[in-house]
Parts: structure tokens; sequence; C-alpha cells
């Protein structure tokens, strides 16, 4: 994550200000003044002038937790991953850290939704700032994930994260518990699906791969898109493990053929399941003994991919 772009929030944040400034504190006035200067340096990407600016804000007014959030991404924009290591430049993502930390206490149980929408974000940029480009310490991410669950217990995004920060550090159980939560807190999303057979596919559990995926068919049988892709890791386990039997690649090119001509029937020119089922054919000639049967095989695994080659033609207007 790099430079926040979320100019409404900045102008609704100034307009929060000028609402709540009251009529005679020299604080909050010059507050507003330099809340104004900052918010034009930020969106000119003048980021060590917005810094100050912000610095300045909360000095007259500490209250303001909007400025806080700006100014950590100032100094998260600030820093550059050239430089990691360099003291002064780590020096600018802990004070982006501290920033991010201070808005979302400040604004998390606001009343106004702009200021929840910047505390959530706050806990999002925290997430970033602790990743491997830059502060590397997963540790610290994962209270702050935590955390953004139980706020948003229905967003995936959240739990995928948390997931991926637990498989990085071996600790399998709880990246498939983190998963399967997700699964369950919004079972008509697909994404959660996909994360769960990635997750097992890399842990090297198929038949786990498979199930998510057809449970992701499931919820969406309309869509050629998610039977082409349980197609496409019939097809990429077929041909890359070597351990399978003569018996488990055919049940395993035979269920990919199912599900890329589902695919087709729900979508006739869908150039990937073309392509896909030219693909598995080919590797059901490689496995059959007939060969008169593999000649045929790869005669329509020939058509198959000029056919496809033909529509990505039409579809480029070559």
């Amino acid at each position: 994550m790099r430079a926040f772009s979320g100019a409404s929030l900045v102008t609704a944040a100034m307009l929060a200000l000028s609402i709540s400034v009251g009529c005679s504190q020299v604080g909050q006035v010059k507050a507003k003044r330099s809340f104004k200067a900052a918010n034009a340096a930020y969106q000119a990407q003048d980021y060590k002038k917005a810094a100050g600016l912000y610095e300045e804000t909360l000095t007259e007014d500490p209250n303001l937790g909007m400025a806080h959030f700006f100014l950590g991404n100032s100094y998260d924009n600030m820093y550059r991953p050239s430089k990691k290591g360099e003291p002064a430049n780590e020096a600018l993502l802990t004070k982006a850290v501290e920033q991010y930390k201070l808005c979302a206490e400040k604004l998390g149980n606001s009343q106004i939704e702009d200021e929840r929408k910047l505390a959530k974000l706050s806990l999002e940029y925290l997430v970033a700032a602790y990743g491997a480009d830059k502060l590397a310490d997963p540790a610290q991410a994962e209270p702050v994930l935590i955390k953004m669950i139980e706020l948003e217990p229905k967003e995936p995004s959240n739990y995928a994260v948390l997931a991926k920060i637990y498989e990085d550090a071996g600790l399998y159980d709880d990246a498939e518990k983190v998963l399967l939560m997700s699964k369950e807190a919004k079972p008509s999303d697909s994404g959660v699906y996909l994360q769960l057979a990635g997750f097992y596919n890399r842990q090297g559990k198929f038949d786990k791969t498979i199930e998510s995926l057809n449970q992701r068919a499931t919820i969406e049988p309309n869509n050629p898109e998610a039977f082409q892709t349980i197609a496409g890791y019939y097809w990429d386990e077929t041909r890359g493990d070597s351990a399978l039997t003569e018996a488990q690649k055919r049940d395993y090119i035979g269920k990919g053929l199912e599900a890329v001509d589902k695919a087709l029937s729900l979508k006739a020119d869908y150039v990937e399941a073309l392509t896909f089922k030219g693909l598995l054919l080919r590797l059901q000639a490689n496995v059959e003994k007939d060969g008169a049967k593999q000649q045929a095989l790869i005669k329509q695994a020939t058509e198959l991919s000029d056919k496809a080659n033909e529509l990505r033609k039409k579809a480029t207007g070559n």
C-alpha cells in the first residue's frame, strides 16, 4: 500500500473540522488553518510538508483524530523500500505505525461514518506496515487483524490476510481454522472457497482443494469460470503429480473433462475452457493404449485449439 487516494475523505475531514471548530477558541482556529494547508500539501503529494503541517494541527488540536491518519500516511509515503534498513527511513514507518494506531483508537467508535472509515483504513495500513516489504513483523500484525475481524466479522479479506500470516509461520492448522471461519462468516462469497482451495493445494491436499472448488461451483451454478477453474486444477494435478497411478490419472482427466464440458455448456465460446479441454484431451491421449483412439483425441484437441485461436483473433480484431 502506498498513497491514500481518498480525496472524498479529505473533503469530509475538512467539513467535519469546520463544523466542530468553535467560534472563539484560538487553538482550534489555528488547527483548522493548518489542517487545510496540510490537506492541500497531501493532495499535491508533498508528504514532507504535509507531515509538518499535520503535526502542527495536532499540536493545536490534539482531539482531531482524522489528522492522525493523514500524518501517518504522509510518513508512510515518505518511506522508501530501496532504503530499507537505514535508521532514518525506518523511523518513518515507526512514526506511521504510531499515528495509524492513534487514529484507530480515537475514531474506531465514532458516530461519524467517515471517521469510522478512517479508523478501519488505519488498521489496514497498519497491517501493511508490518508486512514483509516494510517492518516484516507479522506478530505485530496478528492482533490488528483479529481486531479488524471483530469489527467486520463478515469481511473475508481480513481472514485471508491473517490466515496467510499463520501459513507463512508454519501454523497450518491455525491458517485452516481462520479460512474455515471466513467461509462460515460469509458462505455466499465465492472468494472464500478459492482461498481455501489455494491453501489446500499448497498443502498438497488435492481432495480438499477440489471439495472447496466444487462448493464454490455449487453457489455459482451459472458461472462457467467456476467449472473451468475445477478443470484447470485437475489438468495441473494430473500433469504435475508423478506419484499418480494410471487409474488416478484417468479419473482426474475424466472429472476435468466433465467440469470443462459444464463450463462450455454455459458459454460455448469460452476460450479458456476450449483451450483446457484440448489440454485435457492430450493428457487423455497420453494414457490411452489404443493408437487409433490416441490419434482421434489429438485431432479433437487440435481442433479445439484452432477454434480457441480463432476466437482470440476475432476478439482482438486481428
